[in-house]
């Protein structure tokens, strides 16, 4: 079987085919006094695609120094992955950061909580 074909063969796709790394090709740092701010990913559909995410949507951002979470913006300008940040310390152009979707569905790392 051909490897560059695994995609189109049902169950044969891992997380890290799906979730590989983007290279951050731009940095936008605002002001305090700027009327758009905040941490945001700009991403190429075809890469917010393979990763669930919707436009608008928050996903996490992984850096080599630390995470953060992002609101999404797609834009198809952008080359395939390629992403631009916003606002988001510890990551620096040419850097690699990966994008993931938030798991709202799990319990995460808390311990089960027993209400009176």
């Amino acid at each position: 079987m051909n490897d560059t074909w695994l995609w189109a063969v049902p169950g044969t796709m891992d997380n890290g085919m799906l979730n590989r790394p983007l290279r951050v090709a731009d940095f936008i740092a605002t002001r305090a006094g700027d009327e758009d701010r905040g941490p945001m990913v700009v991403m190429n559909p075809d890469d917010a695609r393979s990763r669930l995410l919707t436009d608008g949507e928050l996903a996490w951002v992984y850096g080599p120094r630390r995470h953060e979470l992002a609101t999404v913006r797609i834009e198809p300008g952008m080359r395939l992955g390629d992403v631009a940040v916003r606002d988001i310390t510890g990551v620096a152009p040419s850097e690699v950061v990966r994008v993931v979707k938030p798991d709202l569905d799990g319990r995460g790392r808390r311990p089960p909580t027993a209400y009176a």
